[in-house]
């Protein structure tokens, strides 16, 4: 009677874990490269066997056939990609908001290892990856994300069809906001720039003798980091809620 049993227990399991295995290498907070893979998988089989006896009567009876199993593992992790990247486009938001407040700021250069993704990028872009993904513990938004994968099974059931076209035009989407979303938080600093080069650039027509981009180099830099400590929490406030209703798209209320 158990051995009855085992080939569609492992099934299922193996189903689910597809799913939630690939959203722990995707969502921030625990796919880091910081963060060993081991304890990733431990934490994708410990929910997986969590979720078990929630949604395993959602699935249906082995199938006949190998390629029929690859089929629905494959679209399992179909799933849990577009889940993922859709919160990986959110967190991309903060590269780009980086990137532009470093070229105002005159730092563009200093550029440094980002601990969180394991590439090159500027070092303002490496601090608030790093403070993002502290803040979404701080803020039990993890706990959102683990939500996020029980529900979807609610809003993408396993034996109905993946929406292609709804899909397509939700990425198109994202990937619009997230520019947008990293536009707005490098808005101040775009402001600032703006007024500051556009006070050199009449200084140096009074005084074209004098090398006055160069000289005023560290008054840039010392005036931008000091509006960057002062508009820090209120930007970081602002993008923790904004990433907590990407994530809540997911959640069914």
């Amino acid at each position: 009677m158990l051995i009855t049993f085992l080939p569609q227990t492992a099934y299922i399991f193996i189903l689910i874990f597809a799913r939630i295995g690939t959203l722990f290498m995707l969502l921030p907070a625990f796919s880091e490269q910081s963060i060993s893979t081991r304890i990733r998988l431990i934490l994708a089989l410990m929910t997986s066997l969590v979720l078990y006896p929630l949604v395993s009567s959602n699935y249906g009876v082995v199938p006949q056939n190998f390629p029929a199993i690859l089929f629905a593992m494959g679209k399992e992790m179909a799933i849990a990609v577009l889940i993922g990247l859709t919160v990986k486009l959110i967190m991309a938001a903060l590269q780009i908001a980086a990137t532009t407040i470093a070229f105002q700021l005159g730092l563009s250069f200093a550029m440094g290892s980002d601990p969180t993704s394991g590439q090159q990028t500027v070092q303002i872009g490496t601090f608030l990856s790093m403070l993002a993904v502290a803040m979404i513990f701080i803020t039990n938004l993890h706990y959102l994300m683990i939500a996020a994968m029980y529900d979807s099974y609610q809003l993408f059931p396993v034996n109905q069809p993946l929406p292609v076209a709804d899909i397509a035009q939700f990425a198109t989407e994202t990937l619009t906001q997230a520019f947008i979303i990293g536009m707005k938080l490098a808005s101040p600093f775009i402001a600032y720039g703006l007024i500051f080069y556009f006070a050199l650039g009449i200084l140096s027509r009074l005084m074209p003798q004098l090398q006055v981009f160069f000289l005023a180099m560290p008054a840039n830099i010392l005036v931008g980091l000091m509006l960057f400590m002062i508009m820090l929490i209120t930007m970081m406030s602002w993008y923790m809620g904004h990433i907590e209703a990407v994530i809540g798209r997911f959640i069914i209320r």
